[in-house]
């Protein structure tokens, strides 16, 4: 089972592939973007199925009346270098006033910069703040990378939100990472039956955010 979790972060190793999102609304009124890797663009699987998708379902649940609209702006192989590269046009194009940011576990995989990391997600954070808020999706990698730098990566996530005083998800696949039945035959992505509980995961702290922004 170490070597399916392991081989789960080389999620992003080839090439760049973006997300066909199924949202093509130009309304911008309570905006939500989504900006990850293929975990969070349904890589493998139809659109429809992916946690992104099933969010937009799940806000027409939580509140009826008000129109919320999801874009998902991941990209399969993309790095918080990336997210950051992108964040300013997907800004003012949508004009979100919610940032859910899911990226860093192609950085961990390559080994880069702990320290880069952690300044790309910050400075993400800090843009998205200028016109709304986040939310940052944590990570884990396997103990393949060694104990020193699993840990410090882990910590990033938690170092940047508690610096910036925003809410975090710490692990986007608590609960499945382990579970060969939950990955598709390529051991590499979740399956759509793993999309459910990956929102799950995400949910509560996602819902504590909507309610402050309603209560404003």
């Amino acid at each position: 089972m170490l070597l399916r979790f392991f081989t789960i972060y080389l999620l992003l190793a080839s090439q760049l592939v973006h997300s066909d999102d199924i949202n093509n609304s130009k309304d911008n009124e309570n905006t939500i973007i989504v900006v990850g890797d293929s975990l969070s663009a349904a890589y493998g699987i139809a659109l429809e199925k992916g946690w992104v998708n099933l969010l937009r379902f799940r806000l027409q649940d939580f509140d009826s009346n008000t129109k919320w609209n999801v874009i998902n702006a991941s990209i399969s192989g993309d790095t918080t270098a990336g997210g950051l590269e992108r964040l300013t046009k997907l800004i003012n194009d949508h004009q979100p006033v919610l940032c859910i940011i899911a990226l860093g576990a192609n950085d961990g995989l390559r080994g880069q910069s702990l320290s880069l990391m952690h300044n790309n997600l910050e400075r993400m954070v800090n843009e998205c703040s200028l016109i709304g808020t986040s939310l940052l999706i944590g990570m884990m990698l396997p103990p393949n990378y060694g104990e020193k730098y699993t840990r410090a990566f882990h910590q990033v996530y938690t170092n940047v939100a508690q610096q910036n005083n925003i809410i975090y998800v710490p692990f986007m696949l608590q609960g499945i990472a382990l579970q060969d039945e939950f990955f598709q035959a390529d051991r590499l992505h979740p399956t759509a039956e793993a999309q459910p509980i990956i929102l799950e995961n995400i949910w509560a702290k996602l819902r504590e955010i909507l309610i402050n922004i309603k209560n404003h």
